[in-house]
């Protein structure tokens, strides 16, 4: 059975201070062994969080990273800055990276690359407008981002790699895609994956859902066949948190 994996990912919010008295609120609450955990917090707070959970069983993630082992990007954070310091995880992909800062199928499939190579876990986003699940091609449109994010990638590799649904008319907006939704999506992702590597390695990768999570709906979300835990974003910030990883 695949071990649920729930990532908070707290965007540009808090400063290293709000996110120091976050974590200790919500650290004992959610250092469970049961399912990953992980925090992906912003740049800045990265090492304080990380000392912060030293001796837990949360882990901490970035939100992003460039494809270059380092040189003249300035603004940049590379994969061995983040592994130096103890980070686990990176989102990659995010819809919101993609929206406001040029992200593309072919970076992302260099930060995917980067990363494993790095031994860094991507968390890779996919997900589809309203305007584009209205005119019934989701299921298409997130087919070419999978295959494009997973090329080049051994089937080995993939089955460490998360893959994070996050339909983009959900995020933020209060509105949640229904458990029959999230799941169709989901596991027509699992179908690609088998398509690209095979039903093994299908079975094997971890598909989260993300978009307006919360601790309402997170069991009937998570119960699904395809679900394997949640991105969660605005409620990662508050003590409902822990309602979602105890769901």
């Amino acid at each position: 059975m695949r071990k649920k994996i729930i990532a908070g990912n707290w965007k540009m919010n808090k400063t290293p201070k709000e996110a120091l008295e976050l974590v200790k609120l919500l650290k004992d609450k959610v250092n469970t062994d049961k399912s990953d955990v992980v925090f992906c917090v912003p740049f800045v707070e990265l090492i304080p969080v990380l000392e912060e959970l030293k001796g837990t069983n949360i882990a901490v993630g970035a939100q992003n990273m460039y494809f270059e082992n380092s040189g003249a990007y300035t603004g940049e954070i590379s994969a061995d800055m983040l592994t130096e310091i103890g980070v686990k995880y990176v989102i990659i992909g995010h819809s919101e990276r993609r929206q406001y800062f040029n992200e593309t199928d072919k970076t992302v499939n260099k930060k995917v690359i980067k990363a494993i190579e790095k031994s860094l876990i991507p968390i890779v986003c996919v997900g589809e407008t309203l305007e584009q699940r209205e005119k019934g091609i989701t299921v298409d449109f997130v087919r070419i981002q999978i295959k494009s994010a997973f090329q080049n990638v051994t089937s080995e590799q993939a089955e460490n790699v998360i893959i994070a649904y996050e339909p983009i008319w959900a995020i933020g907006t209060g509105v949640t895609a229904t458990s029959e939704q999230a799941e169709e999506v989901c596991s027509a992702i699992r179908k690609v994956i088998s398509e690209i590597y095979d039903q093994n390695t299908a079975d094997k990768i971890r598909i989260q859902y993300g978009g307006s999570v919360n601790g309402s709906n997170a069991k009937e979300l998570f119960g699904m066949a395809d679900i394997d835990g949640g991105l969660v974003g605005g409620a990662s910030l508050k003590e409902d948190f822990s309602n979602i990883v105890n769901y």
